[in-house]
């Protein structure tokens, strides 16, 4: 088989998110995955851990510091948690490789409210006041991701809101409070069971957790002001649904009663002609069953009528949260950084239902 373009590790890969980098990765046609990292099932074939990938690769876990893993690689991806991709970074600058962060600890430029909603101080706060990391929503920064050698991939919620919202912020629309609840499919917690993901109780309830104050807050509030937002203040509830895959958001801004609604109607399709990745259905709103297993979101909105000088809008969105949320939108951000179609592996169109 001839040698592909360029070279790739996952550091963190026995996790949801990393199956998924793995599963893009095997079918990619210019990059070739060398290695997959973990402090688990250390030696085991990846297909033990992800059964999916059963018969298409005999890679194996491997025990390997950030510098190994990255040695001879033209870009690192880490499915990390919070707070450990920061700790290993200092390793990597180091290597000088390209890296696809998928945690929450460089998508801010505020320490603050790093600490303030992740509960530690940040280990390396100058990386983010001096935007050491591009924030890698292509809908947002694609030109910035382009030139970048750090991509701090955003997160499931912040993914599917902003695309949401977008629109508005940049036609300069969005200001003030924003009120959102978005539900979530359990994938979402992460690959390790808890209370609150055990079958029983998921599968047949609905549950808020961390309401008006879920990390995904700041960075969405930052790349929305980037994007021309005024003002905004973002009143977030999420809520856990019984679905394994998905979230869906529902967002209520308030616009001036001068818009006219001809524009609003075609201010979602008008931001995003051309975008390879964001559908704006033109005969129904959103749905979860149709971005689940893509890369695809979808967005529509819908306005209210006027009063008290103001318009309520309600914008919609749905991702799968795993991938457009997850490790697809860091394959696209990937894809950028070396220079390929950033569509490439991530065109399928998922099944129906």
């Amino acid at each position: 088989m001839p040698s592909k373009r360029f070279k790739a590790a996952v550091i963190g890969g026995t996790g949801y998110g990393g199956a998924e980098l793995i599963r893009r990765l095997l079918m990619h046609p210019d990059v070739e995955l060398v290695r997959v990292t973990s402090i688990e099932s250390i030696g085991e074939r990846l297909a033990h851990v992800h059964p999916t990938l059963e018969g298409r690769t005999g890679l194996r876990f491997e025990a390997l510091s950030p510098a190994d893993a990255a040695r001879g690689m033209d870009v690192v991806l880490l499915g990390l948690p919070h707070r450990v991709s920061a700790q290993m970074m200092g390793e990597l600058f180091a290597t000088q490789v390209r890296v696809v962060d998928l945690s929450g600890d460089f998508r801010l430029r505020d320490p603050s409210a790093y600490e303030r909603y992740y509960g530690a101080l940040h280990p390396r706060p100058a990386d983010l006041q001096k935007g050491t990391f591009v924030y890698g929503l292509p809908e947002l920064s694609r030109d910035d991701i382009r030139a970048a050698r750090h991509v701090a991939s955003p997160g499931c919620f912040a993914t599917t809101i902003e695309l949401a919202l977008l629109p508005l912020a940049r036609a300069g629309l969005l200001s003030g409070p924003v009120e959102v609840v978005a539900i979530t499919g359990s994938s979402g917690s992460g690959s390790a069971p808890s209370a609150a993901t055990h079958h029983p109780v998921r599968a047949s309830n609905l549950r808020t957790y961390k309401p008006l104050m879920h990390q995904h807050v700041p960075e969405i509030v930052e790349a929305l002001s980037r994007a021309g937002a005024r003002d905004l203040v973002l009143r977030f509830v999420p809520v856990s649904a019984p679905l394994s895959r998905g979230i869906f958001a529902t967002c209520f801004a308030h616009v001036d009663a001068a818009t006219p609604e001809a524009a609003l109607a075609r201010i979602a399709a008008d931001a995003y002609a051309g975008e390879p990745f964001v559908r704006v259905p033109d005969n129904r709103l959103p749905e979860v069953a149709a971005v689940k297993g893509t890369n695809y979101a979808e967005v529509g909105l819908v306005a209210g009528d006027s009063e008290g000088g103001r318009r309520v809008v309600a914008c919609f969105a749905a991702t799968d949260n795993l991938i457009k949320g997850g490790a697809g939108q860091a394959i696209q951000s990937m894809n950028l950084m070396l220079g390929l179609d950033e569509r490439l592996t991530l065109e399928d169109p998922g099944g129906w239902p």
